[in-house]
């Protein structure tokens, strides 16, 4: 069992007295990570962070689910771990948001209509980041990349373990993968510089959270020496 470090990416947006609290309660400690591990990278297409790499508010009025710049960061650190995993074996799978219409299942429509995008290209794979023949796509409608999905048995059938979530939203469809991996016993390591979202007190509450809850955290670099050290199967 490897236990990967553990960052406090949060600060400032979490106090130091509610993290004493947290700990006082039990939360926060490492689960470590196991030995058979897939990369899912989730929902890392061009509607959340644009085409072009440029500051939020400026890639939001292509798609107002971009997050632009403080996507792209994130992208690049999941093109290397990418390029690590792919070099060990190590599967990658890529669940996705499937193109949205009106009679797509689910809340979104009524509580976030902007997800529903009539632009075609909104749902492409990110380039940097996209998958390879024979990479495994699960298109989602749901946030949870497990919820109404094949996921989990695909992961059974490749006698994973442990998954390391990659991508986007952290407050939304990773936070959501993240509680459904862990209620059905996988280990989940979530890279927190290669998840984003679109605000950082967002994004680092959530951290917060699933760090104290439902998974490790580690960083790329982390992940990389994880994967290339031959800890895994």
């Amino acid at each position: 069992m490897t236990t990967p470090e553990t960052p406090s990416p949060w600060f400032p947006t979490i106090s130091p007295a509610d993290e004493r609290l947290y700990a006082a309660a039990g939360f926060g400690r490492s689960a470590g990570l196991g030995d058979n591990i897939a990369i899912l990278v989730i929902d890392v297409q061009y509607r959340t962070v644009g085409h072009t790499r440029e500051p939020i508010a400026d890639a939001m009025r292509e798609y107002p689910t971009a997050c632009g710049d403080r996507g792209w960061g994130a992208v690049d650190n999941i093109a290397l771990l990418l390029t690590a995993a792919r070099a060990q074996g190590v599967p990658v799978l890529f669940p996705h948001v499937a193109p949205k219409t009106a009679t797509t299942p689910g809340g979104f429509r009524a509580k976030s209509p902007s997800l529903a995008s009539p632009d075609a290209a909104a749902y492409e794979f990110v380039a940097e980041a996209a998958p390879l023949p024979g990479e495994q796509l699960i298109p989602k409608d749901h946030p949870s990349a497990f919820f109404g999905t094949g996921l989990v048995s695909a992961l059974i059938q490749m006698g994973i373990d442990t998954v390391l979530l990659t991508g986007c939203t952290t407050s939304g469809c990773v936070r959501a993968s993240a509680v459904d991996a862990f209620s059905f016993g996988f280990t989940v390591g979530v890279v927190t510089d290669a998840v984003y979202d679109r605000t950082d007190t967002v994004h680092a509450a959530s951290l917060f959270d699933l760090s104290s809850k439902y998974a490790d955290l580690i960083s790329t670099a982390g992940a990389v020496h994880l994967i290339t050290a031959g800890d895994t199967a």
